[in-house]
């Protein structure tokens, strides 16, 4: 690390829990963001001002003029850009020494299993429950943390699901993929602006406990957030033994 990185990151060195040696593991670090959107925007932000050292930027879709409302990652000239190439743009300036990797596709399959694997941490930002369980998939089966948030009208929740760990739930053992589930949209039921933000950061700052092997992750946690009324709740849920996507996938000797 050297002089420059010393002082931009001093407040984070200041932290016993995080130090020299976690500020090194997060420049060394890689963050898979699925979703340059609501949650995506305000978490890349945070990871890029806390210097992970590359950050992978996924999402398929352009910037909309409705999208400005609460997307910080993208502004007034960005509209009609691929999200994921505005949001590199913008990161770039936050911070230039972070690699930013754009990939304007929505994920799935072998590009989905790649991207995984090159990652220390996953971040779920998306909006769909079909790219939700294939990210989850992706995750338990490359060993990668993910830290999932969701934000529709005035309602966040939160989740870190650690499948290094073997009593750790994945997604699908709380969300399990074919149960008769409401898919809410903030185009149709709408989105108040700061609970984007609020989600957005949380997933950062987990994803930074994870990289940095700091605090307690939200590991068999669900946190509930009410923005209306400034209520938080959580849920604690266990590790389904029947689950169709993590059951007998235990961690054996030498696997990560």
């Amino acid at each position: 690390m050297n002089d420059h990185q010393l002082l931009r990151y001093s407040r984070h060195i200041l932290l016993d829990e995080i130090g020299i040696e976690g500020q090194q593991r997060l420049l060394a670090a890689t963050a898979l963001v699925v979703g340059a959107g609501g949650l995506g925007s305000p978490a890349a932000l945070y990871l890029a001002s806390a210097g992970v050292g590359k950050i992978i930027l996924a999402d398929s879709d352009s910037v909309d003029l409705s999208n400005l409302q609460r997307q910080v990652l993208h502004r007034q000239e960005s509209i009609g850009a691929a999200k994921a190439t505005s949001g590199k743009k913008t990161l770039a300036t936050i911070n230039p020494e972070v690699e930013v990797e754009a990939v304007v596709a929505r994920l799935g399959g072998e590009q989905l299993t790649r991207l995984v694997d090159r990652a220390d941490v996953v971040l779920d930002c998306c909006d769909n429950f079909a790219t939700r369980h294939a990210v989850n998939q992706a995750c338990v089966r490359q060993r990668t943390p993910l830290v999932s948030g969701a934000a529709v009208r005035f309602a966040g929740q939160l989740s870190v699901f650690d499948s290094r760990r073997d009593d750790a739930p994945c997604y699908n053992c709380l969300f399990p993929e074919g149960d008769d589930v409401d898919e809410l949209r903030c185009a149709v039921t709408g989105v108040f602006a700061p609970l984007t933000g609020i989600i957005g950061a949380l997933q950062a700052a987990e994803a930074l406990k994870l990289l940095t092997a700091s605090g307690d992750p939200a590991v068999g946690r669900l946190l509930l957030f009410d923005a209306l009324t400034l209520d938080w709740r959580s849920v604690r849920f266990a590790r389904d033994p029947l689950c169709a996507v993590c059951a007998g996938s235990a961690l054996r000797p030498g696997e990560r």
